[in-house]
C-alpha cells in the first residue's frame, strides 16, 4: 500500500516532467570509457567518435601519447559512415591502448558488438533446423540467412539504400517481419517498425519524422500505407521532397513486393555484410506513444540490443533450441529482443498474423512451443480460455510477460495450467526488457497467494543494466527499501536508448542527473525487490492521499465475476479526485456497482475504493495495454462526483 504520508509535490513534480531537475546537465566529461549519451546529436546519420568525448580505457599508470597512425585508426574505427559508402581498409592498423602494458585493440580482440552476428551462427550451427514456421510454411536457418541476405542486397543496390538510412515497416507477426530485422541492419540501415494499429494519418506523421527511404507494408494494411503516403504527398510543401518507395510484404513474387526481392538471384559478387562501423551506430528506430505534433523515437544502437538480447535470454532461461511462439508484437521494442533471442540461441520462430486463446493452446500442441510471451491481458485470455478452448500442454511453457504488473489472480491461474510465467519490467527507452522478478527456490514452499504477490513485483535489473533504483526526482537520494516510500524508477546502463531522435533536449532532460527517469512510481522492499506502484500520471491523489491504481485494480481483479479492470481518477469537488473503475465482466457472471464498491472496502481503506463502477469494455492497444487516457477522457466527461463540500463520501 502506499504510505499515506508521501508528499503529493512528488507527483506534481513529475507530472511537470520533472522541473526541478531541468537545470542538471549531464557531465562534460563521463567516468566511464563509454557513454553513448554525451554530446549525442543526430544519431542516424553518424555515432559520435567515442574517443574524442571520453578517455581511453587503460590500465593505471602514466602511458606515452598514442602514435599518429594510432590515433588515425581509433578515429575510424569508433565513426559511422555518414549515408556514403568509404573504402574499407584492407588492414586495420591496431591501436595501442597502452605502451608500457603492451595492450592493443585490432580485429584480433575486437569486433563492435551486433545482433546480425545471432544469425550468422545460427546459419552455421543450426542451419538444417527450423528457424520459422508459419502455417505450412518452414524454413531452415540456412535459408532464412540466405533469404536475409538477398532482402539486404535488394535495399543497398536497388533501392540506394546506404549506412544510416531509415526502412520502415508496417506489418504483423509475419515472417518478413522477422527477417527484416536481420535485414535492414544487414544493409547497414536503421529499422523501423510501426504499430499495426495506428491510421494513416499518424503513420505519415512517423514516415515524414522518421525520413525513411523504403516503407514496406503487409498486404492487408496497404491501404493505410498508400493512404499515409498520399497524406505525405499532400501536405509536403517541398514537392521536390523524396517519398519513401513501397514494397508491399504478400505471398506474391512481384517486382515490388518483398517476395520479389528474396527471388532476385544471389548478386555477383556476394553482398557484403555492411559490419557496424561502432557498435553505437543505430539498428533501430521506435516510437513511443506520444502526439502527432511531437513524435518520440527512440534510437537502439547495435551495442544495446546485443547486451540486452543476451541478457533476455538469460532472464527468460531460454536454452539451445527453443520453440518461441510469436504473441508479442515485433513492432513493439523490436519484440522484446527475441527476433535476435531465438537467432541466437537457434530456435524455432511460430509466427502469427493473429490470435486467439484457442490459437495459442493449439499451436503449442501442435509445435511442442516451448516458450511465449505477451502483456498481462494475453495471460488473463489464457486463464480465462473456456475448457473448449484448452489443449493439454506437451510440457512446461515459459511465459514472458510485462507491460503492466500482473494481477496476482492472473499468475496463480496461469501457472495452474502449466505455464511458467516469468515477470519482466522495461520502457521503450531501455530495449524492453529492464528488470525481471528473480525467483528464489526458498519460495517455492510458499502459500499460492504469497508466491503470486513475490512474482508480481518488478524485481532487480538483469545483467546488462548497470543499476535501477527507486529516487526522489528533486534530490536525486535513494528511497529507503522500506515497501512503502514512493519515489521514481530510474535506469543506468548500456541498455539505456542512444537518444530520442531529432530531440536532443529531450534527450537530456530524460537523463539529467546521469539516470534514465521512467516516470514509474515505486517502492523498494527490504530484500531489494522494486515494486511499481503507478505511472506518476496515473496516481490518484484523493484528500491529500495517494491512490495507486495498480493496487485497486489487483484487488477489482481478484473478484470472482471480472475478467478485466483499469482505475483512473474521477473530478471530484470535494475530495479533488476519486477512484473511478471501469470493469470487463466475464461471460455468463454478473455484478453490481455496489458489489464491486463493497468488495474493495472489504479489502482496501475506504478511501482507496472505487467510488465509481462503469461496466464495458476496455480499450485496448495492440500489445495488450489498456488505454487509460481514453478511460481518463471518459471520467472527466462524468463531471465531479460529489457536488458539495459537506458530501459524507
Amino acid at each position: 500500500m502506499v504510505r499515506a504520508t508521501v508528499a503529493v509535490s512528488l507527483i506534481r513534480r513529475l507530472l511537470h516532467q520533472h522541473s526541478s531537475v531541468r537545470s542538471q546537465h549531464l557531465p562534460s566529461q563521463s567516468r566511464y570509457c563509454f557513454n553513448p549519451h554525451l554530446n549525442y546529436s543526430n544519431p542516424l546519420a553518424r555515432a559520435r567518435a567515442l574517443l574524442n568525448s571520453s578517455p581511453p580505457c587503460r590500465p593505471r599508470g602514466p602511458s606515452p601519447p598514442l602514435p599518429a597512425a594510432a590515433s588515425a585508426s581509433s578515429s575510424l574505427l569508433f565513426s559511422s559512415h555518414s549515408g556514403t559508402e568509404e573504402p574499407e581498409a584492407e588492414e586495420e592498423e591496431a591501436v595501442v591502448l597502452d605502451m608500457e602494458a603492451g595492450t592493443v585493440r585490432c580485429p584480433a580482440n575486437y569486433a563492435p558488438l551486433s545482433p546480425i552476428s545471432f544469425i550468422e551462427r545460427a546459419a552455421a550451427v543450426y542451419g538444417a533446423r527450423a528457424a520459422v514456421v508459419y502455417g505450412e510454411r518452414r524454413h531452415t536457418w540456412a535459408e532464412a540467412r540466405e533469404r536475409c541476405l538477398r532482402v539486404a542486397a535488394a535495399l543497398a543496390t536497388r533501392f540506394g539504400v546506404a549506412r544510416g538510412d531509415v526502412v520502415a515497416v508496417l506489418s504483423p507477426n509475419v515472417p518478413a517481419m522477422l527477417e527484416l530485422h536481420f535485414a535492414v541492419p544487414m544493409a547497414g540501415a536503421v529499422l523501423c517498425t510501426l504499430n499495426t494499429r495506428h491510421d494513416a494519418a499518424m503513420v505519415s506523421v512517423l514516415l515524414k519524422h522518421s525520413g525513411a527511404k523504403v516503407f514496406l507494408v503487409e498486404s492487408n494494411l496497404l491501404d493505410i500505407g498508400r493512404a499515409a503516403l498520399k497524406r505525405l504527398t499532400d501536405s509536403d510543401s517541398d514537392p521536390a521532397a523524396a517519398l519513401p518507395v513501397l514494397l508491399t510484404i504478400s505471398d506474391d513474387a512481384g517486382s515490388d513486393d518483398y517476395e520479389g526481392l528474396v527471388a532476385i538471384a544471389a548478386p555477383t559478387p556476394p553482398f557484403d555484410i555492411r559490419w557496424p562501423a561502432s557498435e553505437l551506430d543505430p539498428i533501430s528506430l521506435n516510437y513511443t506513444s506520444g502526439t502527432t505534433s511531437r513524435p518520440k523515437g527512440v534510437v537502439y544502437n547495435h551495442r544495446g540490443a546485443y547486451l540486452n538480447t543476451i541478457a533476455t535470454v538469460l532472464a527468460y532461461d531460454i536454452t539451445a533450441m527453443p520453440t518461441y511462439l510469436w504473441t508479442v508484437p515485433m513492432f513493439h521494442c523490436n519484440g522484446w529482443n527475441l527476433p535476435w533471442g531465438v537467432a541466437m540461441q537457434g530456435g524455432t520462430n511460430v509466427c502469427l498474423r493473429h490470435f486467439t486463446a484457442r490459437v495459442i493452446f493449439d499451436s503449442i500442441a501442435r509445435h511442442g512451443v516451448t516458450h511465449m510471451g505477451g502483456a498481462p491481458t494475453v495471460l488473463n485470455m489464457i486463464a480465462n480460455a473456456p475448457p473448449a478452448d484448452r489443449r493439454p500442454l506437451p510440457g512446461p511453457v515459459r511465459v514472458m510477460t510485462g507491460g503492466a504488473p500482473p494481477p496476482p489472480r492472473v499468475l496463480f491461474a496461469v501457472e495452474e495450467l502449466g505455464f511458467v510465467v516469468y515477470h519482466i519490467y522495461g520502457l521503450t527507452e531501455t530495449y524492453g526488457p529492464a528488470t525481471v522478478c528473480t525467483w528464489l527456490p526458498e519460495w517455492d514452499t510458499l502459500p499460492a497467494a504469497e508466491r503470486a504477490r513475490l512474482k508480481a513485483r518488478q524485481g532487480f535489473h538483469h545483467i546488462a543494466m548497470q543499476g535501477v533504483d527507486v529516487k526522489d526526482p528533486a534530490t536525486m537520494e535513494s528511497v529507503p527499501c522500506d515497501g512503502e516510500t514512493v519515489g521514481e524508477v530510474m535506469f543506468r546502463g548500456n541498455t539505456v536508448m542512444s537518444g530520442y531522435y531529432k530531440d536532443l533536449a529531450a534527450t537530456k532532460e530524460c537523463m539529467a542527473g546521469g539516470w534514465l527517469h521512467t516516470g514509474d512510481l515505486a517502492v523498494r522492499h527490504p530484500d531489494g525487490y522494486i515494486q511499481v506502484k503507478d505511472r506518476a500520471k496515473d496516481i490518484i491523489i484523493s484528500g491529500g492521499e495517494n491512490i495507486s491504481s495498480i493496487e485497486v485494480e489487483s484487488v477489482i481483479f481478484s473478484h470472482p465475476a471480472v475478467l478485466e479492470a483499469a482505475v483512473v481518477a474521477r473530478p471530484d469537488d470535494h475530495w479533488g479526485e476519486t477512484p473511478c473503475a471501469f470493469v470487463k465482466l466475464k461471460d455468463g457472471a454478473s455484478a453490481t456497482e455496489a458489489e464491486i464498491i463493497g468488495f474493495c472496502r472489504d479489502r482496501l481503506p475506504h478511501y482507496m475504493a472505487p467510488k465509481t463502477v462503469v461496466f464495458e469494455d476496455l480499450p485496448k492497444t495492440s500489445t495488450g495495454k489498456t488505454q487509460k487516457f481514453v478511460l481518463r477522457d471518459k471520467a472527466r466527461a462524468m463531471g465531479s462526483l460529489t457536488k458539495t463540500a459537506n458530501s459524507k463520501l
